[in-house]
């Protein structure tokens, strides 16, 4: 039974602590658009985006009108383009980037992901020539979000791909660098990506998805902040216990418009995401509730554990208030998105090799994160196999999305407003690996991945 005390509590959350569902997102196969002819496929696409999301904008605004509860952002996640790429006979990539945007115009949405490969095994038709289009197809696009795949505990690792993303990181940092380097913003390198996730840029539909469904991904870093502020005396064990209490209830909420959305769209419910996600607003930062359990500063030592400590109760908060939890579901660390993490990467106390150790225990990896302009393409692959056997190893999903600053050096700043954010330009090694990365060939599998 709902009490007067609980409603107020939700309105005082939603009011001054910044609650809300971070996203809703339709998920939707574009399997049977397949064709040779890409013009057919392009029309295929377009008219099955619009069709399925057409009213996905206006149910979720009508959901947040009746229920008080703001939805930030309404995106769409498609099949893997590559997958539809290799049963065309002219692979143009960047045509179908091009009709993935005017969907995603006509349907009013912030964003598209799913123009993306999995290569963690080995290439496949229409892998390559996607991973060859990304630069350009993200510089002619607003909304569309790309994703590559080069890893996971049962394969291992594609060094060959590791290799080529770091070649394309750069190219689409070049091909943006008018537009502040926005490319690589759009551009996510995953180790153990999940078929469901609902979160950009690294959505995409996986192909053991339904036709159409809907994810939701919650968010409220500033209600947990909140929460241990005014209980200031507990032992970590508290700490824990209250953190759990509070992402139950956050989460309990992601359920409730899933379900309505699910309903009113007519498309099954798939999974609530319960990740913390920050934005660069005051008071909406994972990096204060790590110092509100007692870092004077995100970045000092400490700062693993106490986020391995988030983490976890966040999970088992979160497991608790909705049977179907998937995507990421943790807490997010992406330096240019967070109030507080900016600050400390500023002020010099986050350095990227903490944020690599952070990225063991907690949701994706090395996220959103300003490097120098001319950080080599080699630099950039040794920096996401790095992160990629993090998650390898752990079983895990880990991820990459740095953005070199083409023309800044370390210490200045780039910004590219909204939920993006901004961010210094962070120091990172520069000893070459380039020996390392053009071994190529693949990091075998490690023992975890027998588990059959």
């Amino acid at each position: 039974m709902i009490n007067t005390k609980d409603i107020l509590e939700t309105i005082t959350m939603i009011q001054d602590e910044h609650l809300d569902i971070r996203t809703t997102t339709m998920g939707i196969s574009l399997l049977d658009c397949c064709h040779s002819d890409i013009d057919v496929v392009c029309r295929k696409i377009y008219d099955k985006i619009t069709k399925y999301a057409e009213n996905l904008v206006k149910t979720g605004e009508q959901i947040e009108k009746e229920y008080g509860i703001p939805i930030i952002n309404k995106r769409i996640s498609v099949t893997p383009v590559a997958m539809i790429l290799a049963a065309c006979d002219n692979r143009d990539a960047v045509k179908i980037a091009v009709t993935l945007e005017k969907a995603a115009v006509a349907c009013g949405v912030n964003f598209l992901g799913g123009f993306s490969a999995l290569v963690q095994k080995g290439f496949a038709n229409g892998d390559k020539e996607l991973i060859d289009a990304i630069p350009e197809a993200l510089a002619v696009t607003e909304h569309v979000c790309s994703s590559v795949n080069i890893g996971s505990t049962k394969t291992g690792i594609n060094m060959d791909a590791v290799k080529l993303m770091g070649e394309t990181v750069v190219k689409s940092a070049l091909a943006t660098k008018d537009k502040n380097c926005i490319g690589p913003a759009k551009l996510v390198v995953f180790c153990n990506a999940p078929e469901d996730n609902p979160f950009m840029a690294g959505a995409f539909h996986g192909a053991g998805e339904p036709d159409c469904v809907i994810n939701v991904g919650v968010s409220g870093p500033g209600v947990v902040r909140a929460a241990l502020a005014k209980s200031k005396n507990l032992d970590l064990t508290g700490v824990a216990d209250l953190i759990k209490r509070t992402a139950f209830k956050i989460t309990r909420m992601g359920q409730l418009v899933g379900t309505e959305a699910s309903k009113r769209l007519g498309v099954p419910f798939g999974i609530v995401d319960l990740s913390l996600a920050p934005t660069p607003a005051v008071g909406d930062s994972v990096a204060h509730i790590l110092e509100e359990i007692g870092l004077d500063c995100c970045g000092a030592p400490g700062t693993t554990a106490a986020l391995a400590m988030l983490n976890d109760a966040v999970k088992k908060g979160g497991v608790m208030a909705s049977s179907h939890v998937g995507g990421l579901s943790g807490a997010f660390i992406p330096v240019s998105e967070d109030a507080g993490m900016i600050d400390a990467a500023r002020n010099g106390c986050l350095k990227i090799e903490k944020l690599e150790a952070m990225t063991a225990v907690c949701s994706v990896g090395l996220d959103m994160i300003v490097i120098p302009g001319d950080t080599s393409a080699a630099t950039i692959s040794a920096i996401i196999a790095d992160e990629a056997a993090i998650g390898m190893v752990n079983s895990k999903t880990t991820a990459v999305r740095v953005i070199p600053a083409i023309g800044k050096k370390v210490g200045e700043e780039l910004s590219f407003g909204g939920l993006l954010g901004s961010g210094p330009v962070m120091e990172i090694n520069n000893v070459s690996p380039a020996k390392f990365i053009n071994r190529g060939g693949r990091i075998p599998a490690p023992m975890q991945s027998l588990k059959n």
